[in-house]
């Protein structure tokens, strides 16, 4: 019975991963978890703490909270929020032992700086898909106005479509690009 959980679980993507959770409690979803990323966990561990045993205790910890934290937190990318849990995890753990060293704090720093880059890489790549997915016309328009900087009239002599109906498909192609994205809950947008 448990083998067929297994393959069951081992076919579902993260975020299904995480409503089957919720919608079961299985533990047997942790245990997935588990083998998905406990090695990243403790790797992410190793490079903060320094120290197996302490990695270790902290993984079996952080693995033990997890079906709380799952319940009371809104998760839209499970490793990326799981790698923050642990390196919070680290952190407290050194501040307890009073190992936060100058150059922990600068590769704090530089991790954060790339975790940015990381988000913002998604948010572009949410971006691409959701214009991808507009229809030819909005699609052409605002690839033109935002990303080429064109204007109204270029874009119009460009595509031979008259001045109304290239405002009108960038006005559209904008409010359905706002859908998109916020049906994919990647990030607030600002159109």
């Amino acid at each position: 019975m448990f083998s067929g959980k297994r393959k069951k679980y081992k076919q579902l993507e993260d975020q299904e991963l995480l409503s089957s959770y919720r919608d079961s409690g299985a533990s047997e979803v942790i245990g997935e978890f588990y083998r998905r990323y406990g090695h990243l966990v403790m790797g992410t561990a190793m490079k903060y703490l320094k120290n197996q045993f302490d990695a270790e205790d902290l993984v079996m910890n952080l693995f033990e909270k997890l079906p709380g934290k799952l319940k009371s937190h809104n998760i839209q990318h499970f490793k990326s929020w799981l790698y923050m849990v642990t390196k919070n995890e680290c952190l407290m753990l050194l501040r307890k032992k009073g190992r936060v060293t100058a150059e922990l704090t600068k590769e704090l720093e530089a991790s954060d700086e790339l975790e940015l880059t990381i988000k913002k890489e998604e948010q572009l790549n949410a971006l691409e898909e959701a214009i991808d997915d507009l229809k030819e016309e909005q699609q052409s328009c605002i690839k033109l106005f935002y990303l080429e900087s064109r204007s109204y009239q270029e874009i119009s002599a460009l595509l031979q479509l008259d001045l109304k109906k290239v405002k009108s498909a960038i006005q559209n192609g904008k409010r359905n690009l706002k859908l998109n994205l916020e049906g994919r809950n990647e990030f607030e947008t600002d159109f």
